[in-house]
């Protein structure tokens, strides 16, 4: 077995999902004497396995995963607590003279974990009232307001995600500073190469379609039905999660379950299109073709784009 070769203290692996994120983070671990840290907002949820693509035992080739199966469905995700999670595994295993290989498409999680970011606190009172709005009047007006406090966040934020919608006015009623200004810059924590897979739309496209197929072959609607028993429709976060709101709904009856698939489909594609953009917008990611055409090549050329980083 070939010995390790150095690596910078931290590997990000990044990009929309389908595009083969996972195995490259399992390879570059077995080669720079690495463990994988999961940056996969919905992997961290317990029995959310199949409709988030999460490894296999067998598929993760011995290699030690941290942080997948961390919360219950019923708890709401916090990019804060996940911070804390990621850079206590990270410094344990820098530690242990080991190489963290943070791999997942959720980039604020990523940021939150190797970028200096420090999240504004809570008020109950504020986000108490700012609910009510938003039960009241929906979405749509809050984000007009948002909108108008802060463009950029207007922009960054979907008007149908009333959420994100009512953090974003929180924080800047909080704070007295448009909630883009609480997002991560790049100013690094730790020393980090950033590996970006990229796959062409229509490529990517097709492996979406396909990997949803395959979910559904696998049981993706017993697994919603077991999550449900355990309270995913109280999750505000997990219920939410690709492929998972859409079963629920058709459990409920309003959609049929081609319909759920279909949607599934539809819902991915945006959802790569934006992770794509996000990370795009970082120059210090790096990218390396994940097309079918470079995908036996993949592997070493990000070995490679290791050792270079390594010798620079």
């Amino acid at each position: 077995m070939s010995r390790p070769v150095p690596a910078p203290r931290v590997i990000t692996v990044v990009g929309p999902t389908a595009a083969g994120k996972s195995d490259l983070g399992v390879f570059l671990a077995q080669r720079l004497d690495g463990e994988v840290v999961n940056a996969d907002s919905m992997q961290l949820y317990r029995g959310m396995d199949i409709g988030t693509a999460k490894l296999t035992l067998p598929e993760r080739d011995g290699v030690p995963h941290h942080l997948l199966d961390v919360w219950d469905v019923t708890r709401t995700a916090s990019v804060a607590e996940y911070q804390r999670l990621a850079r206590a595994e990270i410094d344990r295993l820098l530690s242990q003279g080991r190489t963290p290989i943070l791999v997942g498409g959720s980039g604020l999680y990523v940021k939150g974990a190797i970028d200096a970011l420090e999240f504004p606190g809570t008020d109950p009172e504020v986000r108490a009232r700012l609910e009510q709005e938003l039960e009241e009047r929906g979405p749509g007006a809050l984000h007009e307001r948002l909108a108008a406090a802060d463009p950029d966040a207007g922009r960054a934020i979907l008007p149908s995600n009333g959420r994100r919608i009512v953090r974003a006015l929180e924080v800047i009623e909080i704070t007295g500073k448009p909630f883009t200004a609480n997002l991560p810059g790049e100013e690094p924590v730790y020393d980090a190469l950033q590996i970006g897979v990229d796959v062409e739309r229509p490529e990517l496209d097709a492996r979406i379609a396909l990997r949803v197929d395959r979910m559904w072959e696998a049981g993706l609607v017993d697994e919603v039905r077991t999550l449900e028993a355990q309270g995913l429709r109280e999750g505000l976060t997990a219920s939410r999660a690709l492929g998972y709101q859409q079963v629920l709904a058709a459990l409920a009856g309003e959609c049929t379950e081609d319909e759920a698939r279909a949607e599934t489909v539809r819902a991915t594609k945006r959802f790569a299109r934006r992770q794509d953009s996000w990370f795009r917008r970082d120059p210090r990611v790096v990218w390396l073709g994940g097309g079918e055409m470079d995908r036996e090549e993949l592997p070493d050329r990000a070995l490679t784009l290791v050792e270079r980083a390594v010798t620079l």
